[in-house]
C-alpha cells in the first residue's frame, strides 16, 4: 500500500511539473515584432501610409515611424497589444487607435504593415514573417607585391 501511494505521488508530481513546463513554453514564447509604415498593394487595394504613426506598447514609445520608416519591440507571449497614434498629413491631430493581435507561435519575426493593418486588410495581407537575408562577404582582391616600382638603392 505505501509503495502505490508514493508512486501515485511521483506520479503526480512528475505530471504537475510537465504540464507547467509546457505551460511556460507557450507564455514564455518571445516574438520580435517589425512595424513598417509603407504604402501596400495587395488584392487590387493599396493601402496608403500616413505621414507618421506612433506606436505605444506597455505605454511605452517603441517608435515615431515617418513614411516608409520600420521599427521594431520584441515580447513575450502570444497576446500582443499597441497604441497607434497617427498623423494622416503634417500638421494634422493625431488620431488614436488601439490594436490587440494574437502572435503566431511558428513566426519569431513578425513584421506588420501598419497602414494594411488600419485600413482593415487580413492578416495575410499586413502580417509577414521576417526572414534575414544571408550576407554574402565579398572575397578580397589579392594586391600583387611585385617589386616593379621599388627605387634602386645604393650601389645597384
Amino acid at each position: 500500500m505505501k509503495s502505490k501511494r508514493k508512486l501515485l505521488v511521483r506520479l503526480i508530481a512528475f505530471l504537475a511539473v510537465i504540464a507547467i513546463a509546457a505551460w511556460m513554453f507557450v507564455i514564455g514564447r518571445g516574438h520580435t515584432i517589425y512595424f513598417d509604415n509603407k504604402t501596400l498593394e495587395a488584392d487590387g487595394q493599396t493601402y496608403e501610409a500616413p505621414y507618421q504613426i506612433q506606436v505605444l506598447v506597455d505605454g511605452e514609445s517603441v517608435g515615431k515611424l515617418k513614411e516608409g520608416d520600420r521599427g521594431m519591440t520584441t515580447t513575450m507571449g502570444q497576446d500582443f497589444e499597441m497604441i497607434l497614434a497617427v498623423t494622416k498629413e503634417k500638421g494634422d491631430k493625431k488620431a488614436g487607435a488601439k490594436v490587440s493581435l494574437k502572435l503566431p507561435y511558428n513566426m519569431d519575426g513578425i513584421i506588420l504593415n501598419l497602414p494594411a493593418l488600419l485600413g482593415g486588410a487580413s492578416e495575410d495581407v499586413y502580417r509577414s514573417e521576417f526572414i534575414p537575408t544571408p550576407v554574402v562577404e565579398e572575397e578580397e582582391e589579392e594586391v600583387p607585391s611585385s617589386d616593379e616600382f621599388e627605387m634602386p638603392m645604393g650601389d645597384e
